[in-house]
């Protein structure tokens, strides 16, 4: 019997969605009060150290320079300003729903790569992404969200952060077809670091140093995942890969349990097995 198309980039993309998962949740696992342009900042210099001693050992940075700086920094650009547009929403609006608006960032990346990338989607996979959005429903009305009003511009915000990750969706399948992994890996490190020094420099506060090497030491963990994301987007069509990018919803739900307590009532556990469905079917349709 013939093995499932896409199994192989699908669970890069679970493995590295779980990985964005753990790295997205640390200033609640550490219960700092430091900002969140402090956390990326020392994420960043984390990873550049570690892909700097890994590339010495490959060559050295200079055999990894792109022909497409700019591209690498439209797709750092758009990587971190949907991250902050995402996170000022949330400070502005109810976070659940600031969350479930963020979401739509799959949709936009599938009509994105249907646009821009030629890429065809099927009745199938129109049905699994209908699926997927579903589960996302359920979780977010289990967890209330949208039930405390509208909040217009802060909304209109994070549907600007979901294009935002919807256009580096596009960007990181471009740029890994046509650039090694540790390329794209290499210039995202060097250029987010350099976007978030001076928000960081702005919002700077102490912290003890346990929490600094604990930020440093996410810049390893979001390596490997931007490594799974590349291998997904590189193998896939965006619009197979890019509705995989839910089951963080599964894997907050399962973090949220294990480490914080927080127990899900039924509707959520429905929800989650919902999009489960979705990406099993995913895994088994294949791009005409």
């Amino acid at each position: 019997m013939r093995a499932p198309a896409y199994t192989s980039p699908i669970l890069w993309v679970l493995f590295s969605t779980f990985l964005w998962t753990v790295v997205f949740a640390a200033l609640k696992i550490i219960d700092a009060s430091i900002s969140v342009f402090q956390l990326m900042l020392l994420r960043y210099l984390g990873a550049f150290l570690t892909i700097a001693l890994i590339l010495s050992f490959k060559g050295g940075i200079r055999t990894y320079l792109s022909a497409r700086p700019v591209s690498h920094f439209l797709r750092a650009t758009t990587g971190v300003g949907g991250a902050v547009a995402i996170t000022w929403a949330s400070s502005r609006m109810p976070l659940v729903d600031a969350t479930a608006i963020g979401l739509l960032y799959g949709v936009f990346a599938m009509a994105l790569g249907a646009i821009f990338l030629k890429e065809r989607v099927s009745f199938p996979q129109l049905i699994s992404v209908c699926v997927v959005l579903s589960g996302v429903a359920l979780v977010m009305l289990a967890r209330g969200a949208f039930q405390q009003g509208v909040y217009a511009f802060a909304a209109i915000i994070a549907v600007l952060g979901a294009v935002s990750f919807a256009i580096e969706g596009v960007l990181i399948a471009l740029l890994g077809r046509r650039e090694t992994a540790w390329t794209v890996m290499l210039y995202v490190t060097v250029y987010g670091f350099l976007i978030m020094a001076p928000l960081a420099w702005i919002y700077w506060q102490a912290m003890p140093l346990q929490v600094a090497i604990f930020c440093m030491l996410l810049g390893p963990v979001s390596l490997l995942a931007q490594y799974g994301t590349i291998r997904g987007y590189r193998e896939a069509p965006l619009t197979v890969v890019a509705p995989i990018d839910y089951a963080w919803i599964v894997f907050s739900v399962l973090l949220g349990v294990l480490i914080f307590g927080e127990i899900p009532g039924l509707l959520t556990f429905v929800g989650c097995l919902v999009i489960l469905i979705g990406g099993a079917i995913l895994t088994v349709v294949r791009s005409r």
